[in-house]
């Protein structure tokens, strides 16, 4: 593998400390925006989710009991 030929001769503190800080600082911004974006958008799916569920559980509660009666005119 080519990752292991680049860090073989080297000190296992670089390989498992010095390699993931550069990255995170490197790509800090890109990985935060990116969790922000997934985090945001599962909280709006959430949000869209409780508000469709508070909709029909009102729909169904006010039509339910007008609809009955109505139901057996037909």
């Amino acid at each position: 593998m080519a990752g292991k030929g680049i860090f073989a001769g080297l000190p296992w503190w670089v390989t498992w400390v010095v390699v993931p800080v550069v990255v995170i600082v490197v790509f800090g911004g890109l990985i935060a925006t990116a969790v922000g974006i997934l985090i945001g958008l599962l909280f709006k799916i959430l949000i869209a989710a409780a508000l469709i569920a508070g909709v029909i559980y009102l729909v169904r509660r006010f039509s339910g009991s007008s609809s009955s009666s109505s139901k057996s005119d037909w």
